[in-house]
């Protein structure tokens, strides 16, 4: 007797799918915290003789403009994930990072060519926006996607792992490079080692995304949704979820940023830490960061994404102040990484589930433009001018006005993780309707 029924689908192995959506958001956001933790050692490359803070300023004003790339990159790329496929965006993404990394190796100095190099740095960071614009949402989407719905939280919890393995090898390299060359051999060429690391690094990922198999979501995807794939249209019928993934990023990117990219220099410049030093409070921290990950995104799928979020904006609000004060006054690294430890515990009630909790809002059909766009313009008026809002206020001669806005943009936040729905239940294939975890 012949049996028909629906033809199975292609194996899929979850770790793989979790592997190749991540390992390439480790290599690009590498390059991006590249850019941010060598900037101590290239300012002076690129800009003329002066004051160390102000080449700071216009390094960190340039590493801004990237992020204002970012809308434009979650517009063009997370269209071109809804309609071409997450795999696709994946690999796309990637290249342009490789591409942008190789210039910044190859940038001639302000000494060689005047203002020439700097235009060129600023080429590979619209780049570098461009490419990290696509690749939050492709790799979101992607591993939402790819999960099932009792594991979401724990898988996409490995986006930020990834991106904090990318940060924590930036910082293995720079503590390598401090203990191997002389402070005048990393100032004048050293610094271009890991931007030619990040370029080869992106090839390989390249290679490894070939392999990954599309969403069973995307693919199951038909009629007349299908046709409004990645479209402004299709995104405009959800205006209440693209205003609500903007005002949920906005208090958790400001306070990420402010504990990874800006941490190092805020330890050198302000709290008096030798760079190795500062380095190596940065690095352990965020080891640690790292290991919370799957932790608090697996204990999302048993309690909820809300409840993680609140403990965050709460959290973040009350504590910004008392922390980043404290660390003031810090005279040792084991002071300096403990008060760092606190600080990214309670942003990990942000990073670890919110890469699911925006792609659980959106249908498939926009799903990876719906959170792309949002997020990205978010992260270009709040998480993109953290450090140069932070260095804005340490030349003013008013630090401590900083603490305050990242506990400002943390209370704005509060009130949405407040009011907003759960999101864990959402079902994001149709073959999921008889997946759907119960209330815990």
């Amino acid at each position: 007797m012949t049996v028909t029924g629906p033809r199975p689908a292609p194996a899929r192995t979850p770790w793989k799918a979790v592997l190749g959506g991540s390992i390439g958001n480790m290599v690009e956001w590498y390059d991006w915290f590249a850019y941010a933790s060598f900037a101590t050692y290239f300012a002076a490359s690129f800009f003329p003789n002066g004051d160390a803070t102000a080449q700071l300023l216009n390094t960190a004003g340039i590493f801004a403009v990237g992020f204002f790339m970012r809308p434009v990159g979650g517009w063009l790329l997370g269209r071109y994930a809804d309609r071409r496929g997450r795999k696709a965006a994946l690999m796309l993404t990637v290249t342009l990072m490789s591409l942008s990394a190789l210039l910044i190796a190859v940038a001639p100095t302000y000494a060689q060519v005047g203002y020439f190099g700097a235009a060129v740095l600023l080429l590979a960071r619209l780049l570098q926006g461009l490419s990290v614009g696509g690749e939050y949402a492709a790799s979101a989407t992607y591993l939402t996607e790819a999960s099932r719905p009792r594991r979401r939280g724990f898988s996409s919890s490995f986006q930020y792992v990834s991106m904090t393995v990318g940060q924590l090898i930036g910082l293995g390299l720079q503590m390598v490079l401090q203990r191997t060359m002389t402070e005048e051999t990393l100032h004048s060429w050293g610094w271009r080692i890991p931007f030619i690391v990040g370029a080869i690094g992106a090839a390989v990922v390249f290679y490894i995304r070939r392999g990954l198999l599309e969403t069973e979501a995307y693919e199951e995807e038909e009629g007349a949704e299908a046709a409004h794939r990645g479209t402004l249209k299709g995104l405009l019928e959800h205006k209440r979820e693209f205003v609500l993934v903007m005002a949920l990023t906005m208090g958790g990117t400001v306070a990420y940023y402010t504990y990874t990219t800006y941490l190092t220099k805020y330890l050198s410049n302000t709290v008096g830490l030798s760079k190795s030093d500062a380095t190596l409070v940065s690095f352990l921290a965020l080891t640690l960061f790292c290991l919370l990950q799957p932790l608090a995104g697996a204990l999302s799928d048993r309690i909820g994404r809300r409840p993680l979020l609140i403990t965050f904006g709460v959290g973040s609000m009350l504590g910004t102040v008392p922390i980043m004060t404290a660390l003031q006054g810090a005279t040792t690294v084991g002071q300096a990484l403990v008060l760092s430890v606190a600080a990214l515990v309670i942003v990990t009630g942000y990073t670890s589930i919110n890469a699911c909790v925006k792609a659980e809002l959106f249908p498939t059909h926009i799903r990876a433009l719906g959170v792309a766009l949002p997020y990205a313009i978010a992260n270009a008026l709040f998480g993109g001018t953290a450090e140069y809002v932070a260095l804005w206020f340490k030349n003013a001669g008013i630090e401590s006005g900083f603490f305050w806005y990242v506990s400002g943009c943390a209370a704005v936040s509060l009130v949405v993780y407040v009011t907003m729905r759960e999101t864990r239940d959402a079902m994001l294939r149709r073959s999921e309707q008889g997946d759907v975890p119960q209330p815990a």
